[in-house]
């Protein structure tokens, strides 16, 4: 039986989401096939072995459990034969986490250095999409001297959003320059560097992408329906009046289209394991638009990533074997 490290928390603003995450991995593990062991990363980025009730993860408070603080951090995961880290944003989203454990050669889910950096940097990712002919929505690095072109080379309304960042932490929207002055302020509590986006009134479409026995799977197209006018983080996980769902309605051409963009995206960002690759569709110009790359989509019990593999007829818990063979395989 093959010992799997869960790895969740970490330093950043989605610590509780990655907690949420962690704890249906586990519950949905062939435990058949692996037996894991739980390690949350605190605030501090103190690493800890989490063995209590699994509720304690979906509140958010497994650090007043019983934990066991790890001393020895690499002597301690070269014991496992995979590592799952379920770590979003900074530290265990960018690459960081990743080259810890290229450099020891442990191997692990997902993508590895490389496309965990270019996926969490939007500037970056960006650079590559424009690279790759991947249409995108105009927008600036906002730098003090640029905030003037913002009315003249995008436009008003304009989203303004953390250039590292994700689970639609800190994404505002701006309909004139004192709502911009204002976000501006408001993103800048999440990251020094600051995108600027033109808003487009369009459909959010996303797909997830999957690597099994050297093949790419992209899966069919899911839609969040959002209850506010923006996907942002409350609409996310807290408004339940937000929905995910599969349409019926796209055009084969579009749907077609975005699963090419999809593959490219992850084969040129070489991409390991999965991804989950979002998009805009503005209907009223037929116009795809890519949003960005998550190189560790959400994996909680209502993620978009899973729910697109059980239509493909791959189960969750299939999908995590899939996932951990691959990553023993490489």
């Amino acid at each position: 039986m093959k010992k799997i490290l869960v790895l969740f928390g970490g330093n950043s603003y989605e610590h509780y989401v990655s907690c949420k995450s962690a704890k249906s991995i586990v519950e949905n593990m062939d435990k058949k096939l692996f037996c894991y062991e739980l390690v949350g990363i605190d605030f501090d980025n103190k690493w800890y072995r989490f063995d209590d009730d699994l509720s304690y993860l979906e509140n958010g408070k497994w650090k007043d459990t019983h934990v066991v603080p790890i001393d020895n951090i690499i002597e301690f995961i070269q014991k496992f034969d995979v590592v799952f880290p379920m770590i979003h944003g900074y530290s265990g989203e960018d690459g960081k986490l990743q080259g810890m454990l290229e450099l020891f050669d442990i191997p692990f889910v997902g993508c590895h250095t490389l496309a965990s950096a270019l996926g969490m940097d939007k500037e970056m990712s960006k650079i590559l999409f424009e690279h790759l002919g991947v249409p995108q929505v105009p927008y600036l690095i906002l730098e003090e001297e640029k905030q003037k072109e913002i009315e003249t080379r995008i436009g008003f309304p304009v989203i303004v959003k953390p250039a590292n960042g994700g689970s639609s932490i800190g994404i505002v929207k701006a309909d004139n320059k004192k709502q911009l002055k204002k976000a501006i302020k408001e993103v800048k509590q999440y990251d020094s560097k600051i995108i600027v986006e033109k808003f487009v009134k369009a459909r959010e479409l996303e797909c997830a992408v999957l690597e099994k026995n050297n093949r790419i799977i992209c899966s069919c197209l899911g839609e969040i329906k959002s209850a506010n006018e923006i996907y942002d983080y409350n609409a996310k996980y807290v408004n339940e009046k937000s929905y995910t769902t599969i349409p019926d309605d796209l055009p084969d051409k579009i749907i077609k289209q975005i699963k090419e963009y999809a593959k490219q995206i992850f084969t040129r960002f070489h991409c390991n394991g999965y991804a989950r690759i979002d998009f805009f569709y503005e209907e009223e110009s037929n116009q795809i638009y890519i949003n960005e790359i998550n190189t560790i989509p959400g994996f909680t019990s209502i993620s978009m990533y899973p729910k697109l593999m059980e239509h493909e007829e791959i189960s969750y818990t299939d999908l995590l074997t899939i996932l951990i063979n691959s990553a023993m395989s490489k």
